[in-house]
């Protein structure tokens, strides 16, 4: 079962530390709200509940979808690093040799959610992708 929410709506359980969860992760995340999470911002949903994901020393891992980087992006990146952020930006195994995008997404699906602490994600990597991709 699949909940959303209003990124507005700062009320959601997922603002509070009470509801528990096994981590967060944040595909795509972009420069502004890897900016927000970085600076404890929280101004709105999902910069909360990534914040309250950090508090609760949960895993938080976040795909940045931008590039190029500057200075500001690096630090960023490095003061998330620090605190125990995983960071995987969704970059293709080349050396795989994929011959479609599609190729390219569920080689990276497996390794996001591995990264994120899910270590059979490697075993079954079809059945973390969507069928629409497999």
């Amino acid at each position: 079962m699949v909940t959303t929410y209003p990124v507005g709506d700062i009320g959601a359980p997922i603002a509070s530390g009470g509801l528990n969860t096994a981590g967060m992760i944040v595909v795509p995340c972009s420069m502004g709200t890897l900016s927000g999470i970085a600076t404890g911002a929280s101004g709105n949903l999902l910069e909360r509940a990534a914040d309250v994901t950090l508090k609760e020393y949960r895993v938080l891992t976040l795909i940045p979808r931008e590039t190029p980087l500057h200075a500001i992006h690096l630090e960023n990146l490095l003061k998330l690093s620090r605190m125990g952020v995983r960071i995987v930006p969704p970059i293709p195994a080349f050396y795989l040799k994929p011959h479609t995008v599609e190729e390219s997404m569920r080689q990276l699906v497996p390794r996001i959610l591995s990264v994120h602490g899910i270590p059979e994600a490697r075993d079954e990597p079809s059945a973390y992708v969507p069928a629409s991709l497999a």
